[in-house]
């Protein structure tokens, strides 16, 4: 049943999304670019996020380049659903608080953080099996009355820790760790913005 649920809850939500950005883009202002050795070839490779600011609602895309011996850049993946539009509906619409926060490479990962209302959450991707495969997810949020729940979810080893503790004295109210396998593990390109209510 939960499976069922979770299902329903990806297909209203890519309808909604399909329906409100159009296939068309001009994703020509650059939000961010960022490099580092993403494939251990020692070359410095690079991630960039840009946007449509002239749509509706200025959606975002990821693209991931390879750095080839020749100087030259190979386009390796490219998203536009990863990272929820600025303006999901439309610029008149009201604001979800869910925002591209930034992508940074560290160690041949590539992480994308995203900001929320109280707090934040972050996909880590890792180039293997000839695709950028989700390994990691973590996420910080406060409901605003002095609780902060953090998860970390190792999606490698299957190992989902998730805390619940005051933040103004430090107090552990609930602590559970569980083993979830997910295989085969999520790609870059058919993670949709949001998709954390799975993890």
């Amino acid at each position: 049943m939960k499976h069922l649920l979770l299902a329903l809850f990806i297909l209203t939500h890519l309808n909604s999304y399909t329906q409100t950005v159009p296939t068309h883009y001009n994703f020509s202002h650059k939000i961010m670019e960022v490099e580092g050795d993403l494939n251990k070839d020692s070359l410095p490779d690079k991630a960039i996020v840009t946007q449509d600011t002239i749509n509706e609602n200025a959606p975002y895309r990821l693209q991931v380049f390879f750095k080839e011996t020749n100087g030259n850049y190979k386009l390796i993946v490219t998203s536009t659903k990863i990272i929820e539009p600025q303006y999901p509906d439309g610029r008149d619409g009201y604001s979800t608080g869910n925002d591209f926060g930034a992508i940074s490479i560290n160690k041949g990962v590539l992480n994308l953080r995203f900001d929320l209302l109280r707090g934040n959450f972050k996909h880590k991707f890792r180039f293997q099996k000839g695709n950028f495969e989700l390994i990691g997810y973590s996420e910080v949020s406060s409901n605003g009355q002095g609780e902060m729940t953090t998860i970390d979810f190792n999606l490698s080893t299957g190992v989902r820790i998730e805390k619940l503790e005051r933040y103004d004295t430090d107090k552990l109210l609930s602590y559970k760790k569980k083993k979830i396998l997910i295989r085969p593990l999520p790609k870059l390109q058919d993670i949709t913005a949001m998709d954390n209510e799975l993890y």
